[in-house]
Parts: structure tokens; C-alpha cells; sequence
């Protein structure tokens, strides 16, 4: 009868089908179950095979290609609206980087998790390479934003490599392998500033040279996925079912009102206090509606007869998972608000040059490099130490402190200033890389890994979104503020014209004073001071405000989870040879296909 059923199929659906029987996946010895298996039992040589070597290596270039995307655009994004703009619709450059990452992570999860994640992450690598040769060649604003959302699509396969590295090794060694893989960001991330500095300085096509170099990598991880990356296909997933019955139970409608709600809500707090006014019927309107579609999200997913929901809300009742989530997008906000205010603070306080010189693109590494150190420094300091929930609680609390103090900074404080952010960069750089990696170890059904940490990096690149808006809009108004209040009297005092104040205020932002009436030398000294004591003004409230943040992490470490019971040698996923073959044994699976 069997037989005959899958004969059925094979004439239904031309796909194949494989045995109900899960001891005759494998021969011998290799006989997993649901995927999972000890690490004692792994074949002699998985972890030295250049299937898993090489796997490992597509994971790490990829992650570097995707936080390049953000990485070296970023502080780039003024010279950018120079040559190609001026566009008010600059920021959107690295909003939509985080927007669409934050869809597409949760998507790639959960449909890696019932198809297999082959195909979804060499597909990831397309996407972010189309959005790079996009970007390269974009003669405006527009076009630039189209590119890096291509970028950010792709890059929710590409920043999905806790899942994917993860499930491949032992589960104590996971904070470890998480550790190692960051230090891929080290380039793009931690030195990303500088070597966008560099291209643009040094390099004939300037910023595009930036996507030149993500062509490069996208080019390489991509081939490495094509060569060694062999997960368990679907149907060594699925043994009595085809593509085209999954395909039909799929949730198509949790996954459009997922996309379409967080779209709209996060829209809506980026237009709010920026684009337009809070009290603004558009940002009102976007945010409400974008809320209430995640409403109808959740209840669709709790109570509608779907055999597959998009996110097993069973997720949620586990409260240390969720901490782990909020934890973690609240500590990834600062590295993406950083990213966006400290060249900022570059460019106004330490430098005189507008953040021109390559004196500023090494000043601007500062928070990527350190929080990347944090990350990558992460996985050994957690295995040593232990004690997961305290380890947050400490972290935080000094990441918090450290960043808070940074209100102090002034034009003359360049020393303390990079210090205090160095220190609470690499805090909270060790939070990310340790909730993350939680994220994972927490999820009880380990064969739901994609769809649980999908499911976290979305929520932290909302979190971020929405964190880094408020961060944005809080400097963007004070400055609106404390500039036209301190300004103009120190310039007026010093001599102007009470008629040129205005003039030179536009001046400060084309850096153009040659139409300034009355203007001498010693006037346009005092009116930078001025500038520059008002921006520190402005800086100090951003960083007050971090204070919220910072609190509210703290007091959610209360249900951090404590994971030192799981760290056990029990590993998720294997990799298989091209010829069906177990990595790293001659022995050949059977009943599946490859």
C-alpha cells in the first residue's frame, strides 16, 4: 500500500516522496532522529569537512556582506546626498535597511524551517547582490533606497546565521561558534566607517565603492552556499509530503498581515517628529493601522483553523524567550542610532573639517568596533563565566551607565567621549551576542529554531527601528531648539549683523558663509563655538534619553533566561555530501534525495 500511495504522488505532483519509517534515513550507526544526534555519535572528521568548513565560511562572508550594507553607507550618507540628492529623504537610506531586514528575518525562518534552508539562504545572497549593483550604479535618492532594501531583504538569510551555524553544532558550543562568526563583522562592521572614509577619499568611484566591495562578497558567500551548504532538503523533512501540499497549507495570510503591519507601524515612527508632525494625520493613521493590523496578526495566528501557523504563538508563552527577544533589540538600537549620531558628533564636536578628513572615518569606528568586540569577545566570556541572566543584568547595567554619561560631551572632550562610547558599545555588543545566542537555546523544539530566532531578529530590528527613530527625532527637534536659541545672540554679540543671523544659520548647514553679510573671521569663530555648544546641548538630551532604554532592559534581565542546563553535546541539523552522503562518512543515507 505504501508503495502505491507514493506512486500516487510521484503522478500527482512529479515530486518525490521518501519513507515513513525514520530508522531507514540513515545506515549503520547514523541512524538520527527528527535530526538530531550527540555529538559523540557525529561521524570522525564532520567537523574538519569542507562541507562544514566551507559552510561556516559562506556564513561568515555573507553576515560581513550584510552589515556592510548598513555599515558602510551609513556615515557615508551626507557626501551621498551631496552628489546624488540633496533629497530630504537621505535617512531612508538606513531606515529601509532595518525596515526590510525586519521582515524578511521571521519569513526566512519560518519557511527555511518547513522547506529547507538551502535554496532560502542562496536566494538571500541573490537579493542582496541585486540590491548592491543597484545601489553601485544609482543616480538619485530614490534609487539608492530601492537598492539598499534589496540589500535588507537579503540580508534576513544573511543575518540568519545564528540559526543556521547553530543547529550544526553541539549546543555548549554555541556561544562559542556565535563568538567566531562575529568576528567576520569586524571588517564592514567595526571598520566599516573607516574604510567607507578610505573609498571615498582614496578610491576613484568614491562611496560606490562600497557596494563594489558587497558585490564581491555576495559573489563569494553565495558560490560557498551553491558548493557545501547541503541542510536536510524538504523532503527529508517532510517523508509523506510534497512541496505542492506544503505549499498549499502555507500561511499566506499571517504572512501578509505581518509584512503589512510592521511595515505601516514602523513607517509611522519614522515620519513621526521628522517627516511630519506627531499630531499628523499620516503618521497617526500609519501607526494606528499598522498597530492594529499586528493585532489582527496575533489573533489570526491564535484562533484561525491554519495547520501552519506563520509564528507558533506557543512561542510567547515562554517568558525567558521573550526577555531574550526585547533584550536583544534593545541593545542592537544603540549600535544602529550610533551609527547614525556619533559621525554626527564627529563631524560637529572633534573635528573641523565636517567629518571630511580620514582622522574622522577612524573616529567614527568607534562604536562598531567595539560592540563588535563585544560581540565576538561574547561566546568565550559567557562559557567561562556562566551564570547567563546575571551576565545580562551586569552588562546592561554598565552598558547603560557608560552611555549615559556621554551627555557630558563637549567640542573638548574628543578622549573621554570615545572612551565612555568604546566602553558601552563592547557591554552591549556582549548582551546582543549573548540574548541572541539564548534566543536559540531557549526554543524547546530545536527543529523551530528558524522560526524562533527569525522570529527574535525581527523583533530586534523593530525594536531598533523604532528606538533608533526616537533617537533621531529627539536630536533632529532639540537641535531645531538650542541652535536658533544660542546661535544668533553669540554671533550678534560678536559683532553681525542682526539681519545676517539668519543667513549664517543656513550657512552652518551648506558650509557655504561667502553670502553672509558682515561675516569676518573672527564673527565665524565664535559662530562655530556657538554651534558647537548648542550640538553638545542637543547630544546631551539624545543621551539622556538612552536612560529609558537602558532602565527598562535592566529591569527586564529579571526574566533572562539562565541556559547552563542545555549546554549540553546535543546537536540539531547535520550536513550531507552532494552524492547523499553523511559529511564526513562513506556511508550513504537512504530513502531520501539530496
Amino acid at each position: 500500500m505504501e508503495s502505491e500511495k507514493t506512486a500516487h504522488i510521484h503522478a500527482e505532483e512529479h515530486e518525490p516522496t521518501t519513507s515513513h519509517d525514520e530508522s531507514h534515513m540513515f545506515s549503520g550507526d547514523e541512524v538520527l532522529h527528527g535530526f538530531q544526534t550527540d555529538l559523540n555519535d557525529l561521524p570522525v572528521g564532520y567537523y574538519r569537512s569542507s562541507f562544514f568548513l566551507g559552510t561556516m565560511f559562506a556564513i561568515g562572508i555573507g553576515l560581513m556582506s550584510a552589515v556592510g550594507g548598513f555599515g558602510l553607507a551609513a556615515p557615508a550618507l551626507g557626501l551621498i546626498n551631496s552628489e546624488i540628492g540633496p533629497d530630504p529623504n537621505i535617512n531612508w537610506v538606513s531606515f529601509v535597511y532595518t525596515l526590510t531586514l525586519s521582515i524578511s528575518l521571521l519569513l526566512v525562518g519560518r519557511t527555511s524551517d518547513l522547506f529547507g534552508r538551502r535554496w532560502f539562504l542562496i536566494g538571500g545572497t541573490v537579493f542582496a547582490l541585486i540590491g548592491s549593483v543597484v545601489s553601485a550604479v544609482a543616480q538619485n535618492v530614490p534609487t539608492l533606497i530601492g537598492g539598499i532594501a534589496l540589500i535588507g531583504l537579503g540580508a534576513g538569510a544573511q543575518q540568519s546565521f545564528s540559526f543556521v551555524s547553530n543547529e550544526l553544532v553541539p549546543m555548549k558550543y554555541r556561544y562559542i561558534t556565535n563568538g567566531w562568526i562575529y568576528l567576520w563583522c569586524f571588517p564592514t562592521g567595526g571598520f566599516g566607517a573607516a574604510i567607507s572614509k578610505a573609498f571615498i577619499l582614496y578610491t576613484k568611484p568614491g562611496w560606490r565603492s562600497c557596494f563594489y566591495l558587497l558585490i564581491a562578497l555576495n559573489l563569494i558567500s553565495g558560490l560557498l552556499y551553491t558548493i557545501f551548504y547541503h541542510p536536510p532538503t524538504f523532503y527529508m523533512k517532510h517523508r509523506t509530503r510534497t512541496k505542492t501540499q506544503q505549499m498549499k497549507i502555507f500561511d499566506y495570510v499571517g504572512a501578509a498581515l505581518f509584512v503589512a503591519g510592521l511595515i505601516l507601524f514602523e513607517i509611522g515612527f519614522l515620519w513621526g517628529g521628522g517627516v511630519y508632525p506627531w499630531s499628523s494625520a499620516r503618521v497617526l493613521c500609519t501607526l494606528l493601522i499598522g498597530a492594529a493590523t499586528l493585532v489582527v496578526f496575533v489573533l489570526w495566528e491564535l484562533y484561525a483553523p491554519i495547520k501552519e501557523p506563520l509564528v507558533p504563538m506557543k512561542l510567547f508563552k515562554n517568558v525567558q524567550w521573550v526577555a531574550a527577544c526585547v533584550l536583544l533589540g534593545l541593545g542592537a538600537s544603540v549600535y544602529y542610532a550610533m551609527a547614525i549620531i556619533w559621525p554626527q558628533m564627529v563631524a560637529v564636536l572633534f573635528t573641523d573639517d565636517g567629518g571630511a578628513s580620514m582622522r574622522a572615518g577612524w573616529l567614527n569606528t568607534i562604536p562598531g568596533f567595539t560592540i563588535v568586540f563585544g560581540q565576538a569577545l561574547s561566546g568565550a566570556l559567557t562559557v567561562a563565566i556562566g551564570s547567563a541572566r546575571y551576565q545580562c543584568m551586569v552588562v546592561l547595567v554598565l552598558g547603560g551607565v557608560f552611555l549615559a554619561a556621554n551627555a557630558y560631551s563637549t567640542s573638548s572632550t574628543l578622549v573621554g567621549s570615545s572612551c565612555l562610547m568604546a566602553f558601552a558599545s563592547f557591554f552591549i555588543g556582549w548582551n546582543e551576542a549573548l540574548c541572541l545566542t539564548n534566543a536559540g537555546v531557549e526554543v524547546e523544539d530545536q527543529q523551530e529554531i528558524g522560526t524562533a530566532v527569525g522570529m527574535a531578529g525581527s523583533l530586534r530590528s523593530a525594536i531598533s527601528t523604532v528606538a533608533a527613530s526616537v533617537y533621531v527625532v529627539v536630536l533632529t527637534n532639540r537641535l531645531g531648539q538650542t541652535v536658533p536659541a544660542e546661535v544668533p545672540p553669540a554671533i550678534v554679540s560678536a559683532g553681525l549683523p542682526a539681519g545676517s543671523a539668519a543667513a549664517f544659520l543656513g550657512g552652518l548647514t551648506t558650509e557655504d558663509f561667502s553670502t553672509v553679510p558682515g561675516l569676518t573671521p573672527d564673527i565665524l569663530s565664535v559662530g562655530l563655538a556657538a554651534y558647537k555648544l548648542a550640538s553638545a546641548h542637543a547630544y546631551k538630551t539624545v543621551f539622556l534619553v538612552s536612560i529609558a532604554f537602558s532602565g527598562i532592559a535592566v529591569i527586564i534581565t529579571a526574566w533572562a533566561p539562565n541556559v547552563e542546563d542545555k549546554m549540553t553535546s546535543e546537536v540539531a541539523t547535520i550536513l550531507y555530501a552532494k552524492e547523499g552522503q553523511i559529511v564526513g562518512t562513506s556511508k550513504v543515507a537512504k530513502d531520501n534525495e539530496v
